[in-house]
Parts: structure tokens; C-alpha cells; sequence
């Protein structure tokens, strides 16, 4: 079971911690629970019931409203909600709940629902990937569960492969590299990124996690591509950042090196010349999109 502060729950829910104490006294919403030391904390009852209180409160229930509410009537409102919503906090919400419970059924069900209403890369840049930074933060703060994040990358993980495996690509356009740093594990963002680059029909060699650097170097001497692109969320760490971007503008000085993740966005890094930032997710779209306005070389 995991344990919440206050503010876990804010980051979560949306809802400010002042507004939460208020709700604790004035309708016993919550009980926090005390550590030995008397610091208080919240379980992942706690986490569902906020949750779920967000999304009614969204969508003009009265909080007096909610607290009437036993937890039968409460999850049939919540369902009901979330079957047809499309508002995306309130699907990031019901899938925060999924993750919570482990409820893969409830988890793919809402997801293939999202992706028939709103196409596979709607779903990813407007629910997915923000559900997956939202919680990314709290897990690399200890807030989350180890298993409950593994749980949900996997499932997201498995419809990226079936989505990437769906994308054809007939010949031109540029060749991109994509890897993560040894040590590296954290795929979902470098599988979303295949996606968008063989989707705009780039040819896409993937090496995946903790890719060694000589293998690295051996792949890149076959291939030669025009782009390499990794994501350095946990390693190398941010004191270690400078020297492992510089090593690969140095050995891959032909080509464009596109470096994005936790350790690099608002760090105090330079950049070589061959080497480019990407401070979010859509900015790869965003540079796939301006290839695009540039005649391919055939």
C-alpha cells in the first residue's frame, strides 16, 4: 500500500490542500492516518475517494452533494462519467483510479474507448502521456507504488507496440536512432516517440532501454542515420548530464542529436551544435511537423 502526503494528493487530484483541509473538517471527507511521529498521511483509499470526488465536482456535483454519497452510488456516478466524458482530466482521473485498484480491465477499457473517440495520438499527447508525467513525478519521489507504476507502463507500453507495429513505412524520408542511456529503463516517452517519427514516415532503428555504448556505435556505423534521439529521465544522473551529452556530440558529430527527459529539461546544460533540446513530448511533433514543410531528399 502506498502512502500520500497532502500535497501527493493535490498533484493528483487537482484540488488545492487548503481546500482539502476544509473538506476534512467540514464534511469528514477524509481521516488521515499518523505516523509514530504524528505526521499525518493518506492510503490509497484516500487517493480513490479524492479522485473520484474531483471528477463529480468537475462536472457540478455539489461537494454537500458528494458527501452524502455511500461508495456504491459514488463509483455508479463515476462510471457513468467516464463512459461518456471526453474531458481529458477527467479520464486522467479514471485512470489514476485503475492504477490505484490494478484494474487492468477498467484501465484498457477507458484507453481503447479514448482512442476510438479521439485517434491513438490524441489519446497519447492529451491523456496518456500527461497521466504518465503526473505520476512519473510522484514515483521518482517515492509517492507511488513501484508496482502500480510498472503495472500501468506496461499496459501503456503493450499499445504503443501494437500501435508502432500498425505504422507502415515505404521508403524516404530520414533516419532516426533511438535509444536510452545504460542504465536507462524509461521507455514509454522513446516508444511514443517511435510512433510519431514512423508515423510520419521516417524509418526508426530502435535499440530501446540501457543501450550500451559500443553497441550504440556499432548500430550507428551500419546505419548512419541522420537523427539520434534518447531521453535521460534517471541515468546518467543530472550531475553526470554534461559529460554523456558531450560524448555523444562527439562520436555521432554527423548528425543531429535530439536529447530530452527529467535530467535534462531546467537543467543548467550546454549545448553542442549538433545537439538539440526538446522541452516536452510535442516537440518532437513539432520537429517532425517542420521536416515535413522541407522537399525529402529522395
Amino acid at each position: 500500500m502506498s502512502t500520500y502526503s497532502i500535497k501527493d494528493l493535490e498533484q493528483l487530484s487537482g484540488i488545492k490542500a487548503h481546500t482539502l483541509r476544509i473538506w476534512e473538517q467540514r464534511y469528514s471527507l477524509l481521516c488521515p492516518k499518523r505516523t509514530d511521529t504524528n505526521i499525518r498521511y493518506y492510503d490509497d483509499a484516500d487517493l480513490k475517494l479524492i479522485l473520484n470526488v474531483a471528477l463529480l465536482n468537475d462536472n457540478g456535483f455539489k461537494i454537500s452533494k458528494i458527501a452524502s454519497m455511500d461508495a456504491v452510488e459514488m463509483k455508479d456516478e463515476v462510471m457513468k462519467l467516464t463512459e461518456r466524458s471526453l474531458t481529458h482530466d477527467d479520464q486522467i482521473h479514471a485512470l489514476t483510479i485503475c492504477m490505484i485498484e490494478m484494474d487492468e480491465e477498467r484501465f484498457d477499457k477507458i484507453l481503447s474507448s479514448n482512442i476510438l473517440k479521439l485517434g491513438f495520438e490524441q489519446t497519447m499527447l492529451n491523456i496518456i502521456y500527461p497521466f504518465m508525467s503526473k505520476i512519473g513525478v510522484l514515483w521518482q519521489t517515492g509517492a507511488i507504488n513501484p508496482a502500480q507504476e510498472h503495472f500501468i507502463s506496461n499496459l501503456v507500453r503493450q499499445k504503443l507496440i501494437v500501435a508502432i507495429d500498425g505504422q507502415v513505412v515505404n521508403g524516404g524520408g530520414k533516419k532516426f536512432l533511438l535509444f536510452l542511456p545504460e542504465g536507462e529503463l524509461h521507455e514509454i516517452s522513446l516508444l511514443f516517440a517511435a510512433y510519431l517519427i514512423k508515423s510520419n514516415g521516417h524509418k526508426v532503428i530502435y535499440l530501446g532501454q540501457s543501450t550500451p555504448n559500443d553497441d550504440l556505435l556499432s548500430v550507428y556505423k551500419l546505419h548512419e542515420p541522420e537523427y539520434l534521439l534518447t531521453i535521460i529521465t534517471t541515468s546518467p544522473s543530472a550531475e553526470y548530464a554534461q559529460e554523456y551529452i558531450n560524448g555523444l556530440s562527439e562520436r555521432f558529430s554527423n548528425s543531429t542529436i535530439l536529447v530530452t527527459g527529467y535530467q535534462v529539461i531546467g537543467q543548467d546544460l550546454k549545448f553542442p551544435a549538433n545537439v538539440v533540446q526538446l522541452n516536452y513530448i510535442r516537440a518532437i511533433k513539432d520537429l517532425l511537423e517542420e521536416m515535413e514543410r522541407v522537399p525529402q531528399e529522395k
